[in-house]
């Protein structure tokens, strides 16, 4: 059997960065530590951190009196968000994804300039909250063609993207928010290593039997590769580690590929690589 792995799976810059800044404040030995929401969206990671005890702050939880050091999520956190934690006498580290960074600055001085903000993206995702918070005018978020169309009367419009966003869905909506006739200005963030990974997987979907994504069940980047590897691939299996494979599913395909999020740790790829090329 041919087995094709992607090139560009496991950890991008952004998480391997903020994974690393979590292990290294444990090694320093000075507690309690804590995450505002998960570091990434891994629950072996989590769980691991959970072990070396880490804890996690969920949004609207309350601040601990004890102090500490709380860790910005590679997701990141809206203005309003990081100025509480800092209030509160917590030392906070920031391990947002610098790309993520990149898109509140630009929001920031949209929102300076007055200019109304557009965020493609999903509304309910932790990077979209936040992308959000650094908005001091009004900000509209959409999804899909239905929620463009359902868009106000707006004069100068800035549009961001989630930087996991499907690009080619990004560029579709942008045409049709184009049409409304705004003063627009569009800045593509969507990630260089999420397109890369996108497109990679689909051109490995298109030539295999079936196709294996790993990845978070919440993992927004992972979902997407697994909807863009449906629509070439008839047989692709979305998993989390090597205990949700069936086996038997593939037979008797000749030929796997095998991809995964940028939050999937390279052992849990490795796993499963191994495992498809000897048992399979």
């Amino acid at each position: 059997m041919e087995v094709k792995r992607a090139k560009t799976a496991g950890f991008c810059f952004g998480v391997k960065r903020a994974v690393d800044k979590v292990y290294g404040e444990i090694k320093t030995g000075q507690g309690p530590i804590y995450t505002y929401g998960p570091i990434i969206h891994n629950e072996q990671v989590v769980e691991d951190l959970a072990a070396r005890g880490v804890q996690i702050l969920e949004e609207g939880e309350e601040i601990p009196q004890t102090g500490g050091t709380v860790i910005l999520r590679s997701h990141g956190v809206s203005r309003a968000v990081q100025e509480r934690l800092s209030a509160e006498g917590l030392r906070v580290v920031d391990a947002t994804c610098p790309f993520v960074k990149k898109i509140h600055r630009a929001v920031e001085e949209a929102s300076a300039q007055g200019r109304t903000v557009i965020v493609v993206g999903n509304r309910e995702h932790p990077e979209v909250e936040g992308i959000c918070g650094w908005s001091r005018t009004p900000v509209y978020v959409v999804e899909t063609p239905e929620e463009v169309e359902a868009l106000p009367e707006l004069t100068n419009v800035t549009v961001v993207s989630q930087t996991t966003f499907n690009h080619k869905k990004f560029q579709e909506l942008v045409e049709k928010i184009l049409e409304k006739g705004y003063n627009t200005i569009v800045v593509n963030t969507i990630c260089n290593a999420t397109q890369e990974r996108q497109i990679e997987a689909r051109e490995i979907a298109a030539g295999v039997d079936a196709m294996i994504v790993i990845g978070g069940r919440h993992s927004s980047n992972t979902q997407k590769l697994y909807e863009i590897c449906r629509n070439v691939c008839p047989n692709v299996y979305y998993i989390q580690t090597l205990a949700d494979l069936d086996a038997r599913g593939f037979a008797p395909v000749r030929s796997v590929g095998i991809t995964a999020g940028a939050s999937t740790p390279n052992n849990i790829i490795e796993e499963v690589h191994t495992y498809v090329r000897s048992k399979l």
